[in-house]
């Protein structure tokens, strides 16, 4: 079983939100559902970063060390070869 840590950006404010999921894509139309209160609000997200990790566990340490990152240190990571958003992204979400 994989885990992710992702990076979704609002569309509205281009505020980043970051968390860990087994499926970055299916977390993604969870928060544009609006199930999840502290993303509910500015709707709508895109997936703009995900990682795969070896574990939960490092997923959980991985998404907290995200937490505390800066914009610049994120909009880094976007273009970082550790970035497999690709891989998640599907047909008409580009």
């Amino acid at each position: 079983m994989a885990f992710y840590v992702y990076i979704i950006q609002s569309t509205v404010d281009e505020s980043f939100y970051k968390g860990f999921s087994e499926d970055p894509f299916k977390r993604l139309l969870q928060h544009n559902a609006g199930e999840t209160l502290s993303t509910r609000f500015l709707i709508p997200w895109k997936l703009v970063y995900v990682e795969q990790m070896a574990s939960k566990t490092e997923a959980l340490i991985r998404e907290k060390n995200l937490k505390k990152a800066t914009r610049e240190r994120i909009y880094a990571l976007l273009t970082h070869s550790k970035n497999i958003v690709i891989q998640f992204i599907r047909e008409g979400d580009l």
